[in-house]
């Protein structure tokens, strides 16, 4: 066979070779977008595609169709949450990659992000295994994840004894020299929190999300009263009994949180959108200014979810990889310019428009590439 020949036979090889791959590829993504459930939000209804489908990797692929920003839960009984994505924007899309056993649940979409959601009942079906064999990366990712989200827990108890023990000793200044530090922990490691259902909505639930009837306790109504009241009362010292009872009860629970790889990846998100939605905005700590404290904790907390499922999302998405390593850095390199000598942040009403206009472009720079992670991770 000539030079020539050879050459065109090899280059004919190839390029059947890649309209091969390609076609497997695209049969591929046909096929992941065929067994998505689908999830079309407005502002009066929750459509799901698919109220039955199997246990394992479960991909939502929703859609806000309505006028107002959305939020989309998947709950287990007694309103444990199995997944979640928050601050959907109308006339946008979102993503959710997650791994769910066998057993009833419902989807939920909440436009305006308040409220029990507008509810859909599904069912997965299956032995409730996951759909392929573990990574065994993947498993010690997990397993050292839940055994921070307890360290993180077990911090926390004494540093909200101390900021409880100021308020029924009234010393004010005090109280609030212990408020930001009593919440690390907790903001650390706040969507397993989250997922129990009702210990967030007790603990940690400000003045305006409140839902109908619900009785505002937890840090934001003791930040109210030390801050903007500027007053410890009979009230005041329950409410930081009853605050130490409630984060006990949390701590108690943390073995029996469900926590997979991609609950991990969902969950760097989330605190990404809690700072996107809570901390740069200044309405998470409204009245004691400690936002940026709250801030840092988020990140921290994400940044370690990430870096347990780093070793398989780099070798997975390497690119990706890449890009969270470089946006985690220069959110940290942002945050440190505001950390004072004693540890503390600078207050919030002391930064500047343009400022947090600067921490808001950081948050969108990190969060856009984290919303890959969970299904990066779980990439066959």
């Amino acid at each position: 066979m000539s030079a020539r020949r050879s050459t065109a036979a090899t280059l004919l090889t190839l390029a059947v070779a890649t309209a091969a791959l390609a076609g497997c590829s695209q049969k591929k993504d046909d096929k992941a977008a065929a067994d998505a459930v689908k999830v079309n939000a407005t502002d009066t209804a929750c459509e799901v595609s698919k109220t039955t489908f199997p246990a394992g990797h479960v991909v939502l692929d929703i859609s806000n169709k309505g006028s107002k920003t959305t939020e989309v839960y998947v709950y287990a009984a007694g309103d444990k949450i199995v997944t979640e994505r928050e601050n959907i924007g109308p006339g946008t899309k979102a993503t959710i990659n997650a791994e769910i056993k066998a057993g009833s649940y419902e989807i939920a979409c909440k436009p305006g992000m308040v409220g029990d959601g507008i509810r859909q009942k599904i069912t997965v079906t299956g032995d409730g295994g996951s759909a392929a064999p573990a990574d065994p990366r993947l498993t010690a990712a997990v397993d050292a994840y839940r055994k921070y989200a307890q360290e993180q827990a077990d911090a926390t108890i004494p540093a909200v004894e101390a900021f409880a023990a100021a308020i029924k000793g009234g010393d004010l200044e005090k109280a609030k020299s212990l408020y930001a530090p009593s919440r690390t922990g907790w903001e650390r490691t706040e969507p397993v929190a989250e997922s129990f259902g009702d210990v967030d909505p007790k603990t940690d639930t400000r003045e305006d999300g409140l839902e109908q009837g619900q009785e505002w306790t937890g840090w934001h109504k003791l930040e109210k009263s030390l801050w903007a009241d500027a007053k410890i009362g009979d009230d005041e010292k329950k409410l930081a009994d009853q605050l130490v009872a409630d984060l006990k009860d949390w701590q108690k629970k943390i073995p029996e949180a469900e926590i997979t790889a991609t609950s991990m990846a969902n969950g760097a998100k989330e605190l990404l959108d809690e700072v996107a939605t809570g901390k740069v905005t200044g309405e998470e700590d409204r009245y004691s200014h400690t936002d940026l404290a709250d801030f840092a904790a988020n990140v921290e907390g994400a940044k370690k979810a990430y870096e347990l499922l780093k070793p398989v999302a780099s070798e997975k998405d390497a690119a990706l990889a890449k890009t969270l390593d470089t946006e985690f850095a220069a959110i940290e390199t942002l945050l440190a310019k505001y950390k004072q000598a004693d540890g503390a942040y600078t207050p919030y009403d002391k930064v500047t428009e343009t400022e947090r206009k600067t921490f808001s472009d950081a948050v969108n720079s990190l969060g856009e590439p984290l919303s890959k992670l969970a299904a990066a991770v779980v990439a066959k």
